[in-house]
Formats: structure tokens, C-alpha cells, sequence
């Protein structure tokens, strides 16, 4: 009787981190107009291979009123066109939880882009 305890309770901790870890999706936009900034030394093996990746890991806070955040790309060293190529935005389980712990005021951000090449005209 109690190892059948021990099982079901085995199986549903499997069943529910199972389910959790379907909350943790990636979307890619990519254009399909210009070409990207290659990267200086290819260190990269995973999709943007070749790709000059800026990444950006950081917690934003947005009021409960509000319903949108605008993340201002601007020329820089690292995008000197300012344009870009390719977006990935990564939800994970920790930024689920931290939306849900604070009513959605604050969210974990993880954002991967790639700038489109300068045009030398």
C-alpha cells in the first residue's frame, strides 16, 4: 500500500513538470529582405550560426493599466543600421511565474536579435 503511494505520487510530480515545461516556447520572426550582420569570429554552432547575435536577458516592469512595452532599437556599435533581421523572443517557466507572483507588473524578458548589414549607399 504505501510503495503504490509512493508511485502515484512519483507519476504525478512526472506528469505535472511535463506539463510545466510545454510553458517554455521560443518564436522566431525572421525577414527575408536584406542580409544580416555577420559575425566577426564564428563561434556559434546553433541556428544563427554566422549571425552577429545581441542578446538581452533583463526584468521589465509595465504598470497593470498598461497592455504593451516598445523596446527602442536605436544605432549603435553593435546595430549600426538600427534595422533588423531576425527576432527570437523565449518564454520560460521562471518568467510565467515571476508574471504570475507579481499580477503581471513585472516579466522576464530573453531576447535574441540580428541586425540587418549597413547599406553602403
Amino acid at each position: 500500500m504505501k510503495l503504490s503511494r509512493i508511485f502515484i505520487l512519483a507519476f504525478s510530480c512526472f506528469i505535472l513538470s511535463l506539463l510545466l515545461l510545454q510553458s517554455c516556447y521560443s518564436v522566431r520572426i525572421r525577414s527575408v529582405e536584406g542580409a544580416y550582420e555577420p559575425e566577426a569570429p564564428l563561434t556559434r554552432t546553433d541556428y544563427y550560426r554566422g549571425m552577429a547575435v545581441i542578446e538581452l536577458d533583463t526584468v521589465i516592469t509595465i504598470s497593470a493599466t498598461s497592455k504593451d512595452f516598445t523596446l527602442l532599437i536605436r544605432s549603435t556599435e553593435l546595430c549600426p543600421s538600427a534595422r533588423l533581421h531576425t527576432i527570437e523572443y523565449r518564454n520560460t517557466l521562471g518568467a510565467i511565474l515571476l508574471s504570475a507572483v507579481t499580477f503581471g507588473r513585472k516579466r522576464k524578458v530573453k531576447i535574441k536579435y540580428v541586425c540587418m548589414k549597413d547599406d553602403p549607399n
